[in-house]
């Protein structure tokens, strides 16, 4: 008989929990995501990921921690498992993550599974390095480690595909973070904090996000003078994060909020750093288009740095009223790769599949594919 293939499961429970309250994050500021009415989806999109193991439940022994960090979620689909840490509080903290990171490096596993963010990344680095291989499931805000899949659901892909037997390369990848504080005044300072192990299937990992300027500003001084020159009046323009989006801001004579989601209507700002809840209200009854950018190297359309853009929010400005804005220089960076939308439903993401118009000049325009398609 052969071998059960052990896996190991940790979920930060807090992950990303500021992101769809404007916060930009979850460290420091979990209890006043909370206040504001944030809604952990750790949870949720870790269940994305092992729906994709439930036909190879009897082939997997899961090695996990007790209460929301793994066992809760585990339990509710049925998985068969065992608990290797009990945290003393609820309120789950960065040290629990470490210290369950040892205890199941310590039993013994094929591979470690976790959900959160960079920040979580850093602490299953500090604890495992590369004693274990790994895979992230992205939960949090910022997501600039190479050590997580494209999303949910292609963690759990890669997994069954070692569940099987299947030949999967492994590889080192970069863990990366950034100084939250400084991220929330508009400033992205990135630091490489080590390196794991893990498996190298290139259409379900994401790459290391690409720092610094992708354009020269003469691109993106026509992309903003076009779209500037094509707003129409009575319409909210919910303008995302990014210098690309900056740019066109810019171009309006407008503060832009670079690292948050900014609303316009008649060339004038109505709202400012809104929280998805926020959002939805000047959005859900009124003509609205949203302008977006990509990740430069990820190509990440949703789901990174702008979970203010919910499932809701994307479904009530409509497909047809995306304005996303690219430099060709960025497109050019993905090789290839479809553009992502990992928006925390899989029904939405499915929907948003398909060629879509990327601005990439002054009314120049090329058809890019969003989505990952078997």
């Amino acid at each position: 008989m052969a071998s059960l293939f052990r896996l190991g499961l940790i979920i930060n429970p807090v992950a990303g929990v500021g992101g769809a309250v404007a916060l930009k994050g979850s460290d420091g500021v979990v209890e006043q995501a909370l206040a504001l009415g944030a809604v952990p989806q750790a949870q949720n999109k870790t269940a994305l990921a092992l729906d994709q193991l439930l036909p190879l439940k009897e082939q997997i022994q899961i090695l996990t921690v007790a209460g929301a960090m793994g066992a809760d979620l585990l339990a509710s689909l049925g998985f068969h498992f065992q608990i290797c840490y009990t945290p003393e509080s609820s309120h789950t903290s960065a040290d629990d993550t470490e210290q369950a990171a040892t205890a199941i490096a310590e039993q013994g596993v094929d591979l470690l599974l976790f959900a959160g963010g960079d920040g979580t990344a850093r602490n299953i680095c500090a604890a495992v390095g590369e004693r274990a291989t790994v895979l992230g499931v992205p939960a949090g805000c910022k997501i600039h480690s190479g050590v997580y899949a494209i999303s949910p659901l292609a963690a759990g892909k890669v997994i069954a595909q070692l569940v099987k037997g299947e030949l999967v390369t492994l590889t080192e990848a970069a863990v990366m973070d950034i100084d939250e504080t400084a991220f929330r005044q508009g400033i992205v300072r990135a630091k490489r904090f080590g390196e794991m192990r893990i498996p190298a299937e290139l259409r379900y990992i994401q790459s290391v996000k690409n720092g610094g300027k992708e354009a020269e500003e003469l691109v993106l001084d026509d992309l903003a003078a076009y779209i500037a020159s094509t707003m129409d009046d009575d319409v909210r323009y919910v303008m995302g994060s990014g210098s690309t989006v900056a740019a066109v801001m810019k171009e309006l004579g407008l503060p832009n909020t670079l690292l948050g989601v900014d609303v316009v209507e008649n060339g004038q700002l109505i709202a400012s750093d809104v929280t998805a809840t926020e959002l939805l209200e000047l959005v859900q009854d009124y003509p609205s288009k949203l302008v977006i950018t990509l990740i430069g190297g990820q190509g990440h359309v949703f789901g990174r740095g702008n979970q203010q853009l919910s499932p809701a929010v994307i479904r009530a400005v409509g497909r047809a009223n995306i304005c996303l804005v690219a430099t060709k220089t960025k497109l050019q960076q993905l090789e290839g790769r479809p553009l992502l939308a990992d928006t925390g439903d899989a029904n939405l993401d499915q929907q948003l599949q398909g060629l879509i118009p990327v601005l990439v000049g002054y009314n120049d325009y090329v058809m890019y594919r969003l989505g990952l398609e078997e």
